[in-house]
């Protein structure tokens, strides 16, 4: 799905980024763009990365902008959950450890399982742990990827 005046994935996530910084969020790191296939029954491919982000902001004020600029690039929260969408901004681990409220978990819930989170999660937060598992980001990158032996 292209944006209007952005252009595709990679294009979008580079405009997303900007816009961050513009709302006077430092971004300590950016991980590298990685490409990744939807989740659920839309056809549109995604790029991936993440950012560690200093801001004096709580989660759910932090929630509130990332949302604010999804809907710039035309998100809409409306409909199938696993619809496409032109952009999808996630608060995945906050320093403060462990967040919860009626419109916000953190750690996020499905962050674990998720290749194309914990990929460019590992490039960017070499020191962070799993808050829930004690695990670095790469070390659960790797128990989704090692190669396994099939079933007997």
């Amino acid at each position: 799905m292209r944006v209007p005046g952005v252009g595709g994935p990679r294009s979008v996530l580079e405009a997303a980024l900007a816009a961050l910084e513009a709302e006077g969020l430092a971004l300590d790191a950016v991980s590298p763009a990685i490409d990744s296939a939807p989740l659920g029954p839309a056809l549109r491919h995604y790029a991936n990365a993440a950012a560690v982000i200093a801001t004096e902001l709580a989660p759910p004020a932090l929630l509130e902008l990332l949302q604010r600029i999804e809907r710039a690039f035309g998100r809409r929260r409306r409909g199938s959950k696993w619809r496409a969408r032109p952009l999808d901004l996630d608060i995945v681990l906050w320093s403060g450890g462990r967040w919860r409220s009626a419109s916000l978990t953190i750690p996020h819930p499905e962050f674990r399982r998720r290749t194309f989170v914990l990929d460019p999660a590992a490039a960017v937060s070499l020191r962070w742990r799993d808050p829930g598992t004690g695990l670095t980001m790469r070390q659960l990158a790797a128990r989704l990827t090692r190669p396994r032996p099939l079933p007997s």
